[in-house]
């Protein structure tokens, strides 16, 4: 059983609103875009109050090279003899099935795991999942960053072997829990989020794909015309206040879920979506600020507000209107293309 380093008890009644029962989980995989494969899973199932009924975890053979080996430390040896996702998915589901699905970056973990999903012509039964940053930030929890180590040391979980999917589950349970009781007791509301399955998969999508030395699958993707914003741009996004339509955001380096897909999100939320950025530009999002990229250099000089994949896909579930005598108006161009 697992300790609670907030509290010994929990006043009734729980709220009863919050789900009935979850799975913890962490995948760890040969990289971070859409071809790359589960190298390894760990589910903890834990129930409403954050209790830990069981756990269970696996190796998956990728059926490719693994990866960064210097982080996950799952070498070809180590995984030759593994089980393919297939073999794994009936048990996987069982893990998953009826719970909110909770990661640490939900987003990157459920798209992982959608994607397997779909190579096996098969579903994942899940239907929500909560992210544990977006949950720190609901609750206010003073964190220096939002690294999985940084909230389990908050909450005094030992990391034992990071990037290790058992082990990081684990932390991640320990976490949770209090974080959940927290968060019943200030009456927050958990930002959950809908998981929308794919429902099929093309592992090497050929329209727009050039083949170059340098090529890295993810990196290109042919340029998709849309229509210009109605809105015009009300300026900058501020920490802590809604995104609000008209906006323009720019987007940055490798995503969890498909970039057409968030881009497709943010358009149908009333945002402008540009292909480049300048001193107009509201939001960047990226989960790598520090990678140096034309974009993430130029938000640097104009001081343009930056956020990760998560934070933005919070942001998404409450856009402000724009102001009633603005909208339908065409003050926005078209967006950039270059």
């Amino acid at each position: 059983m697992l300790e609670d380093r907030t509290t010994t008890s929990f006043p009734a009644p729980w709220p009863a609103a919050y789900p009935e029962g979850y799975a913890v989980v962490d995948v760890e995989t040969t990289g971070l875009a859409r071809h790359d494969r589960i190298i390894s899973a760990a589910v903890y199932r834990v129930d409403a109050r954050g209790e830990v009924e069981d756990h269970w975890y696996t190796l998956v053979n990728p059926e490719r090279d693994p990866g960064p080996v210097w982080i996950h430390g799952l070498d070809s040896e180590a995984l030759e003899g593994a089980p393919l996702f297939g073999d794994i998915a009936d048990e996987f589901a069982d893990r998953l099935a009826g719970r909110v699905l909770v990661a640490h970056n939900a987003v990157f973990d459920w798209s992982m795991i959608a994607r397997e999903y779909a190579r096996a012509e098969r579903e994942a039964p899940v239907r929500q999942r909560l992210c544990t940053i977006a949950l720190s930030k609901e609750l206010g929890l003073p964190l220096a960053n939002h690294k999985l180590e940084t909230l389990a040391a908050h909450f005094g979980v030992v990391q034992q072997r990071a990037h290790h999917a058992l082990d990081d589950a684990r932390v991640l349970a320990e976490a949770f829990r209090p974080s959940l009781h927290a968060a019943a007791r200030g009456g927050v509301r958990l930002p959950l989020l809908e998981c929308r399955p794919l429902t099929e998969w093309s592992a090497s999508p050929t329209i727009g794909r050039q083949s170059s030395v340098g090529y890295r699958p993810g990196t290109w993707r042919p340029s998709r015309r849309r229509p210009a914003c109605p809105y015009p741009n009300p300026g900058r996004y501020e920490d802590g206040e809604r995104l609000k339509q008209g906006m323009r955001v720019a987007f940055s380096g490798d995503t969890s879920v498909e970039r057409d897909l968030l881009e497709d999100r943010a358009v149908e939320a009333g945002l402008h979506v540009a292909t480049s950025l300048s001193r107009l530009t509201s939001l960047l999002v990226t989960n790598d600020p520090d990678s140096g990229t034309s974009k993430t250099v130029k938000a640097r000089q104009y001081g343009t507000p930056v956020v990760d994949e998560a934070a933005f896909g919070q942001l998404l579930r409450d856009v402000a209107p724009a102001d009633p005598q603005t909208a339908g108006r065409t003050g926005s161009p078209a967006p950039e293309r270059h």
